[in-house]
This record gives C-alpha cells, sequence and structure tokens, in this order.
C-alpha cells in the first residue's frame, strides 16, 4: 500500500481479530479514498471485509498478509459487533462495497479510467453500462471477465497497464481477488485497486439486493440467504455462531495474554552519590 496511505490511517483503524480496520465515518472515508486515488505516485488498495471474510482471514495466513497490506473497511453488522465487543462501540459506518463504490464514483468529480475486471463477461458488461448512467463523466473500460486460465494473468495485468487505468475494480470473489491484486497489480496499473466479491452481479441487476428497509434493519444476510440457501446456507447459518464464537474467543484470548505478559522491565538508572554530584 502507498506509504502516504498507510501512514495517514494509523489514527483511524481499529484492530480486529489482530487486524487494523478503517474506522472512518461515510464523509470521512470518501474524501480520503478520493485523495488516494489523486495521489500522482504509489498504489492503494481497499478490501470490504465482512464477517465470512474474516473467518477466511483466521484459517489462511496468506490472506492475512495480503490484508495487512491493503486498507480494509468495515462490511456489515458482524463487525460492528467485534467493534462493540473488542472497542465498546461499533463502527462509525457500514462502508460495504455495493454502497461505497458507486457513492465514490459520484463523489469523485475529476474525470477517470475505471477498470472493470472479474465475473462472466455479459454481468461485467452490464454493470459498466449501469456505472456509464450513474456517473457518466467517468470513463470505464472491461479489461476481463474472472474466468481467465490463471497462466494469462500477465497477459490481464498488460492490458491493465495499457488502458492506463486510474482506478481498477476488481470482482473476482475472496480470498483469491485480493491474492491476485497482491501478486500481478502494482503502481504502474492503477493508483487504487477495490476488490469488491459480488458487486457486478448486484450493480447489473443479476442478484437483486434486499429492500432498503431490511438493509436499514442490517439484515440483508436473510435475504440472500433466502435467496440462494443452498449456496450460503454454511456461511450464515455455521458461519454466524462461528464467527461469534471467534470473537468471544479472541478478546478472552488477549485479556490472557495481557495478564500474562510480564511487566516491563525498565533500564536501571545510575545516581551519582550527593558528595561526588559536587565534585
Amino acid at each position: 500500500m502507498n506509504q502516504v496511505a498507510d501512514f495517514a490511517v494509523v489514527a483511524s483503524r481499529r484492530m480486529i481479530f489482530d487486524l487494523p480496520v478503517c474506522d472512518l465515518d461515510w464523509d470521512n472515508a470518501l474524501t480520503f479514498v478520493n485523495e488516494l486515488a489523486s495521489l500522482p505516485v504509489g498504489q492503494t488498495s481497499i478490501s470490504f471485509v465482512n464477517a465470512h471474510n474474516m473467518l477466511v482471514m483466521l484459517r489462511d495466513d496468506s490472506y492475512r498478509n495480503v490484508l495487512e497490506q491493503n486498507l480494509v473497511l468495515p462490511d456489515g453488522v458482524g463487525l460492528d459487533i467485534a467493534s462493540r465487543v473488542a472497542h465498546g462501540e461499533p463502527f462509525p459506518a457500514n462502508l460495504n462495497g455495493t454502497d461505497f463504490v458507486p457513492a465514490l464514483l459520484t463523489f469523485m468529480e475529476r474525470t477517470k479510467r475505471i477498470g472493470l475486471l472479474g465475473g462472466k463477461r455479459s454481468v461485467v458488461e452490464n454493470a459498466a453500462e449501469k456505472f456509464r448512467r450513474h456517473a457518466p463523466w467517468h470513463e470505464y473500460i472491461v479489461v476481463s471477465d474472472g474466468f481467465f486460465d490463471p497462466a494469462r494473468s500477465s497477459a490481464v495485468a498488460a492490458e491493465i497497464g495499457r488502458q492506463k487505468i486510474d482506478v481498477l475494480i476488481v470482482g473476482m470473489g475472496t480470498p483469491l481477488q485480493e491474492k491476485w491484486v497482491a501478486e500481478h497489480v502494482g503502481p504502474q496499473h492503477a493508483r487504487l485497486v477495490l476488490t469488491v466479491g459480488a458487486l457486478f452481479d448486484f450493480i447489473s441487476g443479476t442478484v437483486p439486493r434486499a429492500p432498503r428497509l431490511v438493509r436499514a434493519l442490517r439484515s440483508e444476510w436473510l435475504f440472500r440467504l433466502a435467496l440462494e440457501p443452498g449456496r450460503l446456507w454454511r456461511r450464515y447459518i455455521l458461519g454466524i455462531p462461528l464467527f461469534l464464537y471467534q470473537v468471544v474467543r479472541h478478546q478472552f484470548g488477549r485479556r490472557e495474554r495481557v495478564l500474562r505478559a510480564e511487566p516491563l522491565q525498565l533500564p536501571q538508572r545510575r545516581i551519582a552519590a550527593p558528595d561526588k554530584l559536587a565534585s
């Protein structure tokens, strides 16, 4: 991640499962990310992390290593629960990618070249058209679908560079998308990279979003479970209790580590004898 971005976010993050997660509200997050996209050098990769992502991270060290290099934004009620337990309050905002990315495109007033990578070809093309209607002052370039042969990764990365992308949006699923970006996408490809999971499915209308009231009640996961029970039941029916267990386990483990820690041994200062002070 760009060193400027890393320095700026130090004072605005909370540790969740020993991972720093940004705790900005909507206005400050949009302003901050817009500034990152406008930096003349370097690159920032942004990940949106929910309870499911956290469980994946706990069993996948390579995924954790990538997230530790990224700017991580909190997505969903699970992160709020973890924050309440660890820090006494929820995150200021639910910065999920499905809402944040369209808001960011609107917030960015200067024209950007927006690259889209991931999903089925028809889905990502449809999503690009929806983005053009949403924020028409940007240019939208479909780089590739998300089902290319891994052996073509270098060619796909070269195409990103050839297109002179400013902001790259990658929707290939977690943790593949984050790992792929970390390995193949550098500052020469884009200033800002957003890894967004199923965003293209939602934007294109391929997968419907929950009604606004359901989202306001923080229950979109129930809507998604009802739509795709066969695919998502493990994530939610098994994943939610496991996540809550990990939250409690980690908090008690943290307390035990603090209590077991040996007192810090301060260096002994040598004090001269009174008679030597006058000499």
